[in-house]
């Protein structure tokens, strides 16, 4: 990859909706040129999706949490086995394996804070594997989409 690839994922970052004319002319490049580093970068895996970013209120959902679980086993089986059952549910945005003293970090998303104690009783306390959870509620979100530009030199990181 070099800087113009970099340049073509920052502004997408910002914009997925950028047409490739305006994101051509914007990197200087003719559109066909463009259209082939996006297609290139996307069948390389840089992308892992274009989305809409929703209102949460939108859609019901008056209260987010972060839920940190600590599993009393920390075999592969049991590991893979609550990673892959807990992204399924509905309510979960994220999933994150982290170090310290828990084990993950759950991103939900839920109507009010009764779902929230019925989310966290029905499938997390219930749970064998599951030893600790503490929750904080989510009082407000500040998101910076996509990931800093670091390109540092011509060809990039």
């Amino acid at each position: 990859m070099d800087r113009t690839d970099y340049r073509i994922i920052e502004l997408l970052q910002n914009n997925a909706r950028l047409s490739n004319k305006d994101l051509a002319r914007q990197v200087n490049l003719a559109p066909s040129s463009c259209h082939a580093r996006v297609r290139a970068l996307d069948e390389s895996g840089v992308f892992r999706g274009f989305h809409a970013d929703v209102a949460p209120a939108a859609l019901g959902i008056g209260q987010q949490a972060l839920i940190f679980v600590g599993l009393a086993r920390h075999n592969r089986s049991v590991v893979e086995s609550f990673i892959d059952e807990v992204v399924a549910l509905p309510e979960v945005v994220n999933l994150f394996n982290i170090s310290g003293q828990m084990d993950f970090v759950i991103q939900v998303v839920v109507r009010d804070t009764r779902h929230l104690r019925n989310f966290t009783l029905d499938h997390l306390a219930s749970r064998k594997e599951v030893s600790r959870i503490e929750t904080s509620l989510v009082f407000d979100q500040h998101s910076k989409h996509g990931l800093p530009n670091l390109v540092v030199g011509v060809d990039g990181p």
